[in-house]
């Protein structure tokens, strides 16, 4: 992060001075004042002028970034990470060989780490950032065995009119069987129980 101090007869003439030299908007800045101006006898002599210490804000992206390199050097993980920014959008990519340990049984260790992200992200920011991390691609495959599984339960839930009640899952994961299954003409879902063990339930539609 740039940081810089500056002068001026007015601490707002000190910070003006330094978001030039930034190009930086007041907003995107964190301001301390390190002295404040003052006058003389009489206001004539020994005017001191303010003084100001202008730090660029880190930004969501950077603060997760940091905070991902740091933890893979504490999980005995060697990989590297890459954000990318979408609107509100952060999307994280771990890359490298063995993230097992990242990912963990059925995403929980990818999940836990999301969440983490996502506090680090957000915490002291104006503007909220969605935050998704992925390994290896583990996102998009256990999507789409997700949307496998839910189309296999759906036909069997057709043919024997018995309702199924899958294991439990996290909300991302329960969205992704409700979406695959909301526009099938034979069979609703609904999830029931508390977290962290609420299932999702695939029934016969009735007549």
């Amino acid at each position: 992060m740039r940081s810089l101090e500056k002068t001026g007869k007015t601490v707002d003439e000190a910070v003006a001075v330094a978001l030039r030299e930034l190009d930086l908007p007041r907003d995107a800045v964190e301001v301390e004042v390190l002295e404040e101006p003052s006058k003389g006898l009489l206001g004539l002599l020994g005017n001191r002028l303010a003084k100001v210490k202008v730090t660029e804000k880190e930004k969501p992206a950077d603060k997760v970034k940091n905070f991902l390199e740091g933890l893979l050097p504490r999980m005995n993980v060697a990989g590297g990470v890459g954000v990318a920014e979408q609107d509100e959008w952060l999307r994280v990519d771990i890359a490298g060989e063995d993230l097992g340990v990242i990912i963990g049984k059925r995403g929980q260790t990818l999940d836990a780490i999301q969440y983490l992200s996502g506090i680090i992200a957000n915490k002291n920011s104006e503007k909220r950032a969605r935050v998704v991390v992925d390994a290896e691609g583990y996102r998009q495959r256990r999507e789409e065995a997700l949307q496998g599984l839910a189309k296999r339960l759906a036909d069997r839930v057709r043919r024997s009119g018995e309702d199924i009640m899958l294991e439990p899952m996290s909300p991302q994961e329960r969205r992704i069987i409700h979406s695959t299954l909301q526009a099938n003409p034979y069979v609703t879902t609904r999830s029931e129980g508390e977290e962290p063990f609420r299932k999702i339930i695939i029934a016969a539609k009735r007549a």
